[in-house]
């Protein structure tokens, strides 16, 4: 039997490469904010909570004491840590484990950052908790996903195809739902912003190995779903279309 960590890591073993180009994780107007947030606050370390191909870590690196680039895939970690190597930032270290269970001690961190990883975790409720556990008093928690929708038509839609394209995913959470892990853990949500992200159907499948017949599954439930649906997600005569991006800033009391 698999565990979801399992299913993840086989999904992920052989992508790092294709994270670390994918133009949809190296760019986005979040880093700008999570550089002025880490300034503002005068943030010394953070810890990059499922960092994939490393981008929160670069880009954040140059402004701390320390970075520790964290994620379930060995070859993610491999890969972040000869990146930074390779970029001079020698202030990163990258350690491989679970979300659900961090090997650190009880407020190591002034600040953690995810993005693009949440959806992927076998328990958020729990990875909330050990965030509360790690980050210091008053320190922040920024999570940067994206969003699952609170109609159902359209979350259903969505939620199947995520699936269907990457069968380690596991949720996308509705904003509604972020605010309930957040309160329930006991931190204060201080910032809640919308974005979009764009994705371009072919690098989206492609990204993730998506085999042909089930990409040609995606294509047929994208015809087939409804003319609201189609609307709200901006779907292209080619696949590719726009999802909503939660921006989130908690705050430990």
């Amino acid at each position: 039997m698999s565990t979801q960590h399992q299913v993840n890591q086989q999904q992920y073993q052989d992508k790092s490469q294709a994270y670390l180009t994918s133009t949809v994780h190296a760019q986005g107007i979040e880093f700008q904010k999570m550089q002025q947030l880490i300034q503002s606050h005068q943030i010394k370390t953070v810890l990059d909570l499922g960092c994939g191909g490393g981008h929160v870590s670069y880009q954040v690196a140059p402004f701390v004491d320390h970075v520790t680039a964290y994620d379930l895939t060995p070859s993610m970690v491999e890969l972040v840590a000869e990146q930074a190597k390779q970029k001079g930032l020698v202030n990163i270290a990258a350690q491989q484990g679970v979300a659900e269970l961090l090997p650190f001690a009880d407020q190591s961190f002034d600040c953690i950052i995810s993005r693009y990883s949440a959806h992927h975790w076998q328990n958020v409720a729990q990875a909330m908790a050990e965030m509360y556990r790690v980050v210091a008093q008053q320190g922040k928690v920024i999570i940067v996903d994206i969003l699952g929708n609170s109609n159902p038509v359209m979350d259903t839609f969505f939620q199947t195809i995520e699936t269907i394209r990457d069968p380690s995913h596991v949720r996308n959470y509705s904003l509604r739902e972020w605010a309930g892990f957040a309160e329930y853990a006991g931190f204060t949500v201080e910032t809640v912003e919308k974005q979009h992200l764009d994705l371009e159907f072919q690098s989206w499948t492609e990204r993730m190995q998506t085999p042909e017949y089930a990409v040609q599954t995606i294509r047929d439930l994208q015809r087939k779903t409804s003319d609201q649906t189609r609307q709200y997600y901006q779907i292209q005569t080619d696949g590719s279309f726009r999802s909503e991006v939660a921006y989130l800033v908690l705050t430990r009391p």
